[in-house]
């Protein structure tokens, strides 16, 4: 019984049972591979504070969790659609800014696109920023449109893969017609899936977990993902004869951020934490790791790495935002656009 006891003491899903002091500890539930060990390392030999890490696959995962009463989190790291979601149902709660001395080191652009739901960035603070591209190997494409029509193109037939994601795939569709994502029309989600469907008809395939791997291999030419899944896969010599292209119309990205849950135990090391991360010489170090560009302005003239695409290039980005109004109009015809011979 005592061995049993201590097994469950030991379980993440069971926080309360934790050691006798945990006042030194902040528990963090956040995507993988995304925050840098090397930053939970110096994080704690500055403050003594140990961040114990839980990883989710999606927004989804996290938020079912956490609604299903998943508990025992102090920070977790929802991207801007679910910042509003969990924003309106107050599972977050709102920031005293006063205890993050770094905020202004964030570029205005960036708390500028979360306005559109958080007019005056009470709930979230952004780790960092991600956008969806079109990755072109110039080895075998030549003389391309750097937009959503080289879909179009029935010479690449099979050779092209679009995200298996409604969200990404839907919104981009709708952006090209001058549609909002947010849009209940039935007139703009049927020009989508007129869209849609012509480029269907010469993608291999709807594709997000193994496009990097066959863009590498050579199997895929052109692929809609994610820069960090594609060049990961990827030497220095082959990343020279890939295009990123960010459309100027119909591109769309997200940001991740930091949010404090209302129920955490550790609200005063959280907020260490956030302050910590966006101290310039700690973002320079984990933005070099990453390979991302700097959302940090004063971090990203102390950067030795060049990241795979410019912060400026997002200004052009929409961020993805709730949709719960017109969800099921939307995954209606997703549903219908997959189905489709």
């Amino acid at each position: 019984m005592k061995k049993l006891l201590l097994a469950l003491c030991s379980s993440l899903l069971l926080l309360a049972c934790g050691a006798k002091d945990d006042t030194n500890s902040l528990y963090l539930y956040g995507w993988a591979d995304y925050i840098p060990h090397e930053i939970y390392e110096d994080f704690e030999k500055e403050t003594g504070i140990h961040v114990v890490e839980d990883i989710f696959s999606s927004n989804e995962e996290m938020y079912t969790k956490l609604k299903a009463g998943g508990d025992g989190y102090d920070i977790v790291m929802p991207s801007s659609d679910y910042v509003e979601i969990m924003m309106k149902e107050g599972m977050i709660e709102k920031l005293d800014k006063s205890k993050i001395s770094t905020l202004g080191n964030i570029a205005p652009f960036i708390m500028q696109k979360l306005q559109a739901f958080d007019k005056n960035n009470e709930y979230a603070v952004p780790y960092n920023t991600s956008v969806t591209v079109i990755a072109v190997n110039k080895n075998y494409v030549k003389d391309y449109p750097r937009s959503f029509d080289i879909f179009n193109r029935e010479d690449l037939q099979g050779r092209m893969t679009l995200l298996d994601d409604m969200r990404e795939v839907m919104t981009s569709a709708l952006a090209i017609h001058g549609y909002d994502q947010k849009t209940p029309s039935v007139e703009a989600m049927e020009k989508a899936k007129q869209t849609i469907l012509s480029w269907k008809k010469n993608i291999a395939k709807f594709d997000s977990e193994s496009y990097g791997k066959g863009f590498a291999a050579g199997d895929f030419w052109v692929v809609q993902g994610y820069p960090d899944n594609i060049f990961r896969e990827l030497s220095e010599e082959e990343r020279a004869n890939v295009d990123l292209i960010i459309p100027e119309v119909g591109a769309f990205g997200s940001i991740d951020s930091f949010a404090i849950l209302a129920n955490a135990k550790h609200k005063e090391n959280a907020y260490k934490f956030i302050e910590y991360i966006h101290r310039p010489e700690v973002y320079a170090k984990l933005a070099d790791i990453l390979e991302l560009p700097s959302i940090n302005e004063p971090a990203t003239k102390l950067m030795k790495t060049k990241p795979l695409y410019d912060l400026s290039e997002l200004e052009k980005v929409q961020v993805l935002m709730d949709i719960h109004e017109t969800l099921d109009l939307q995954n209606k015809y997703w549903q219908e656009i997959l189905i489709a011979d």
